[in-house]
């Protein structure tokens, strides 16, 4: 690539977001779903196991240990891409495996950030497609998950990664005269949708997408070959998920019913109340996506939605394509409201209807580079535009995803009304610091996940779970459902950890 491409900048940022998680990608707390998550990678490989499979004593149930009722429905799809170069990367580093799997993880949101730029560029200039990406990568939500969650990032990087390529694919099929074979990118969406639906059963929902592009490209032939691109990813899907082999339209047709009626859905806190996932407010989402992104992005979108409407009036925008975009984020959140799944760890299931937002203020943000035209004056403004999000990402350094805006006065005004670390990722540094604390055996009771606890206790200190508690006895509390704070308070914090003045966790002694 030569050094005066134009899209040099989106491999500088790249490359600078890079080498700031490699600095700091062991700073991050385990997340209370990651535990039990990382053994599901370390028992899948059974299930490809040539050896297991003629040895007479076969169970498919044994590759989702170590909690098969839960993993079973969730495809391992991320997990056997990504867990190759994990064992690979801590064999050489010796590195804790839990964070080498948040560094794999941070690249796989790279990745998205990779497809994000070059699907902006169908709309957009290159200095307005890095700036909308600049956008995009330091809001302090994406970049806290970014490490710490192996399920929802990933299964954005391959929404955006599909849509990419998938409208590619339909426009050179929807061509008269092809220039390519359409063979490679069929494959490639097919491949792509297969796995999104590997690890979200809303996977096919892009398929559909891509359908609804074909039907307003008005080009029946188009939209004939998108049948074997459904094949290559029903293909993929039942490839990469053991669960289905025996039967796989009748559990394909489970795992559907389950993830309507989720057994196990903790409740969250909004508003100050708690509420059962099933039964939160209608305006739960709304809310949250407007308290958790930085300030200048809706005023950047209502600003970008304006412009696009006046352009679509003008005939100076191709409507097709942009329809799609709309639909992605705005089919998704009438699905909410009118559908009403659980809901709960805000909106984290949900974070792939993310990148349709931030290309829309591509539109604002081209506006204002028009009226704008100096390189210097551009640049200005970018920079005050990412520099919210740029600030509270150090801030809040290793609990990025517990940003919340100016809105609602930051997450110390969120604390105990909004969650804020509802993972328990400073469990790592809370027993970091009771280490120092207590200089010889001490026995530490944990109100919630003691495991994850546990897996950074150093040796003279004894993790138990709950249970009724003595004078003397050392108590680790969370931010979660704000315990921290309800929990009658038997004496003073020993230790907390926070940032922006609200406590994630806390360590008391219990008094007489």
């Amino acid at each position: 690539m030569s050094i005066k491409s134009q899209h040099l900048p989106i491999f500088i940022l790249l490359a600078i977001s890079l080498l700031a998680g490699i600095f700091t990608f062991q700073d991050y707390g385990m997340a209370w779903d990651e535990y039990l998550y990382y053994q599901y990678a370390d028992s899948i490989g059974y299930a490809y196991s040539i050896s297991e499979r003629v040895s007479g004593d076969f169970d498919i149930n044994r590759a989702f240990e170590p909690s098969a009722w839960d993993h079973q429905n969730h495809g391992p799809a991320y997990l056997l891409i990504a867990r190759g170069a994990v064992y690979t990367t801590q064999a050489l580093t010796k590195i804790d495996k839990v964070a080498v799997w948040h560094l794999l993880n941070f690249v796989n949101f790279l990745i998205g950030v990779y497809f994000l730029y070059y699907l902006s560029l169908r709309w957009f200039r290159p200095s307005v497609a890095i700036s909308l990406n600049l956008l995009y990568i330091t809001q302090p939500v994406l970049w806290g998950h970014a490490f710490i969650n192996p399920k929802d990032p990933p299964f954005a990087t391959l929404f955006i990664a599909a849509i990419y390529f998938g409208f590619r694919m339909v426009d050179n099929l929807a061509l008269s005269q092809r220039k390519h074979s359409p063979w490679q990118g069929i494959i490639i969406t097919g491949i792509l949708i297969g796995l999104a639906t590997n690890l979200r059963i809303i996977g096919p929902l892009i398929g559909f997408m891509l359908f609804l592009y074909a039907l307003l490209k008005l080009k029946p032939k188009a939209i004939w070959w998108l049948i074997p691109t459904a094949i290559v990813a029903i293909l993929t899907t039942y490839v990469t998920w053991p669960y289905l082999w025996d039967a796989p339209i009748a559990k394909f047709v489970e795992v559907l019913q389950t993830m309507a009626n989720y057994p196990v859905s903790p409740k969250t806190l909004f508003y100050g109340n708690s509420y059962e996932s099933f039964e939160v407010p209608l305006r739960y989402l709304p809310v949250l996506l407007g308290i958790t992104l930085t300030e200048p992005v809706w005023l950047l979108f209502t600003f970008g939605i304006g412009i696009v409407f006046l352009r679509l009036f003008q005939r100076k925008l191709a409507w097709k394509d942009i329809s799609i975009i709309f639909f992605w984020f705005f089919f998704m959140v009438a699905y909410v409201l009118i559908v009403r799944p659980a809901m709960y760890d805000n909106y984290r299931h949900f974070l792939f209807i993310l990148p349709p937002i931030f290309i829309i203020t591509g539109f604002a943000i081209e506006k204002i580079f028009d009226w704008a035209r100096p390189i210097w004056l551009q640049a200005s403004i970018i920079t005050s535009l990412v520099a919210f999000g740029i600030i509270s990402i150090i801030q809040l350094h290793p609990y990025q995803y517990t940003y919340y805006n100016a809105f609602v006065g930051g997450t110390s005004g969120a604390e105990g009304t909004f969650e804020t670390d509802y993972w328990l990722t400073c469990y790592k540094e809370a027993l970091t610091e009771f280490g120092k604390f207590a200089t010889e055996e001490e026995t530490l009771i944990v109100y919630r996940e003691a495991v994850n606890a546990a897996y950074y206790a150093p040796e003279n200190i004894s993790v138990i779970g709950y249970r009724p508690f003595k004078a003397g006895d050392y108590l680790l509390l969370s931010a979660r459902l704000d315990e921290v704070n309800t929990v009658k308070k038997h004496s003073p914090n020993i230790i907390e950890i926070g940032r922006d003045g609200a406590t994630f966790c806390a360590i008391r002694e219990i008094a007489p």
